[in-house]
């Protein structure tokens, strides 16, 4: 019969190694990639910078955890939501996003590092 015993592991480290991690970490941060977004607005004209400002805030209350991006690309606004590095999650959250946002549809973007 086998006896499982109390011990202390102590792991003992360069701090260089810990320095180095953090670095990688960093640079990978500010690293795009292509991946997908949800824009759930466009629009061009009178009051559209207010419009795109609106869905941002509606998006933001309803899924405060999910990055939003408002740009401008004359002469439209756009709302584009989350980072998603394949289609098929972009297409899945997309469906949550309907009742809301029935005009919502996928583009291909430049989207952050994931995981940071």
């Amino acid at each position: 019969m086998a006896k499982a015993q109390k011990g202390n592991v102590v792991i003992i480290e360069d701090p260089k190694i810990t320095s180095l991690v953090e670095t990688h970490k960093y640079f990978n941060s500010k690293q795009k990639i292509i991946g997908w977004r949800i824009q759930i607005f466009f629009d061009s004209g009178n009051n559209s910078k207010s419009h795109a400002y609106s869905k941002k805030g509606t998006f933001m209350s309803m899924y405060p955890d999910m990055s939003v991006y408002l740009m401008f690309q004359s002469p439209y606004y756009k709302v584009r939501v989350g980072d998603f590095r394949t289609r098929i999650d972009a297409e899945g959250f997309k469906q949550k996003l309907l009742g809301a946002f029935p005009d919502a549809f996928v583009v291909r973007d430049e989207i952050n590092f994931p995981g940071f």
